[in-house]
């Protein structure tokens, strides 16, 4: 079984931790700053900033109210290994700019789908139509409703590639599990099957043939 991603939040005590990835407990600060070189001077405190220290690592992630400023990379999995290499360099850019601008990252997210969805052989200009499709060949049907949950088709979606005003990091978190689901249910799964299959002794392969071939 896979480890969960603990996604980091304001004032959690531990988290999958945005420096070195590591689930791990945090210490939490408020950032503090002095005016004077001597120790002397007027100490400052602003509440809207605060700092998360991980107890792995010792480096610090800086928040602003409920916002990662730093570091600009959010906590999200790895691309699937087998998602073309086109798809993983926008997936890639869309978790480096979560932090920042999450609904920059769900349009880069839903291109990204849109991008799987061609690869796999669908046209490629129709989410809705397209994962339809993939249903019929193999998908769960479930993938359908979960895409609805985070407007990616439906109704009231805005196109893929396109900003959607309601996005928040919430809508990019489902999305980036969305794009590996996908891959891995239509590209990584069948890969794995072929390979047992091929690994098989040429009689037995003939074997298979000749019965399939005798219904």
């Amino acid at each position: 079984m896979k480890a969960e991603y603990i996604l980091p939040q304001l004032n959690l005590d531990a988290f999958n931790c945005p420096n070195c990835r590591v689930y791990t407990k945090q210490r939490w600060y408020y950032l503090q700053a002095s005016s004077g070189s001597d120790g002397y001077g007027i100490h400052h405190k602003d509440t809207d900033f605060k700092v998360s220290h991980c107890e792995k690592c010792k480096a610090s992630t800086i928040w602003h109210q409920d916002k990662i400023i730093f570091p600009h990379s959010a906590i999200v999995p790895p691309p699937n290994i087998d998602l073309p290499s086109d798809i993983k360099n926008d997936y890639n850019e869309a978790a480096t700019i979560t932090n920042l601008s999450p609904k920059g990252s769900a349009a880069l997210l839903r291109l990204c789908i849109q991008k799987l969805c061609m690869h796999l052989g669908e046209p490629g200009k129709n989410i809705n139509d397209d994962i339809k499709n993939l249903v019929s060949k193999g998908l769960p049907p479930k993938v359908q409703e979960a895409l609805d949950t985070v407007r990616v088709i439906g109704n009231e979606c805005v196109h893929p590639g396109t900003i959607d005003l309601d996005d928040n990091r919430e809508v990019a978190n489902k999305l980036f599990h969305m794009v590996n689901f996908i891959a891995t249910k239509m590209i990584s799964e069948p890969k794995e099957i072929d390979e047992l299959y091929s690994s098989l002794p040429t009689s037995k392969i003939d074997g298979i043939k000749a019965r399939d071939g005798a219904k």
